[in-house]
């Protein structure tokens, strides 16, 4: 017996996650409108009660044959662990009971051929019963709520491929949809939960790195760090990281580009005093020429947070 036990979560195994991705409108749009329409039409013409099968065609026989090369490749893909082959065999289930169903039009020989009817529902049930099945490693969710639809108490992998895996007169439920439209919104909110859970994570588990090597009073001492009030501060064109900030600086003023614009508005740090570097060379940063360096620290989630006094000071005092 084979025994499928593909990797699964709550949101089913990551190969589904990654499967669904790209084909999550033909999964709907392809299993789920098929075994709706299976049930639903068993309601409609039979009480939802399973019919009987009776003389088959050759159409009939064709559509099962397909059946048993489904099972013998999903089985084979799962037992050597091509999972997005055996989903696709799996789906290719669910297009041979769609166009079973488009084919045969059992919704106009009900005017005509109810007794044929029994046999295409009968059949479209078992189709359903093998989705049910074929769907278990993947979907185990899906899978355990059409199960209960069609009224199957176990999956018995060695069935797949069967057509009497259903009795006729036992009853199906009403159809309840398999999936469920999420709304983009939904999508969003869990995305920015899972990063903030991350973010946290980070910050909980940060430890500081180790001291730089030893530099002397002397090194420390050729820079020449300031306090500055920022008169006014603009994002720098066609450069999304970059801000340009007018400092007043206590003698003649300077402007300084800093990388710190995903972490800042220009407008809150308007009327700051930050400390910065006075002593660097001018540098040319995306045509903006900068005269300083503003200090910053970087927190443990990666924010760069600018270093400024704690009181107020008057532009130009060194740091030291």
């Amino acid at each position: 017996m084979l025994t499928a036990n593909a990797p699964e979560t709550k949101d089913n195994d990551f190969t589904w996650r990654d499967f669904q991705a790209r084909n999550n409108n033909e999964l709907v749009a392809i299993l789920g409108n098929f075994v709706n329409r299976a049930i639903v039409l068993t309601h409609k013409y039979f009480n939802g009660v399973i019919p009987a099968a009776h003389e088959l065609t050759d159409y009939d026989r064709q559509t099962m044959a397909e059946f048993k090369d489904v099972k013998a490749t999903l089985s084979e893909n799962i037992e050597t662990f091509h999972f997005r082959e055996a989903l696709k065999d799996a789906m290719n289930l669910a297009r041979i009971g769609n166009k079973y169903l488009a084919d045969t039009e059992p919704w106009k020989l009900a005017k005509t051929d109810m007794t044929r009817v029994e046999t295409i529902m009968n059949l479209a049930l078992q189709i359903s019963a093998n989705l049910a099945i074929a769907f278990e490693p993947f979907l185990p969710f899906s899978a355990a709520k059409l199960r209960k639809m069609l009224g199957m108490d176990e999956v018995r992998w060695e069935k797949l491929g069967d057509i009497d895996i259903l009795a006729a007169g036992n009853r199906v439920e009403q159809p309840v949809l398999l999936f469920e439209k999420i709304d983009d919104s939904v999508v969003e909110a869990q995305k920015a939960r899972l990063e903030r859970i991350k973010q946290e994570n980070i910050v909980k588990n940060f430890q500081a790195k180790a001291v730089a090597e030893p530099c002397t009073y002397d090194d420390f001492a050729k820079l020449d760090i300031r306090v500055g009030t920022v008169l006014a501060c603009e994002k720098v064109k066609k450069a999304d990281k970059l801000l340009q900030f007018t400092i007043d600086d206590g003698l003649k003023g300077r402007t300084i580009v800093s990388g710190i614009a995903k972490w800042y508005q220009p407008e809150e740090l308007v009327g700051k005093q930050v400390c910065f570097i006075a002593n660097f060379p001018p540098k040319m940063l995306k045509g903006v020429e900068s005269q300083g360096m503003i200090l910053s620290a970087e927190d443990a989630d990666g924010r760069l947070v600018v270093i400024g006094p704690t009181g107020p000071v008057k532009p130009g005092v060194q740091v030291g």
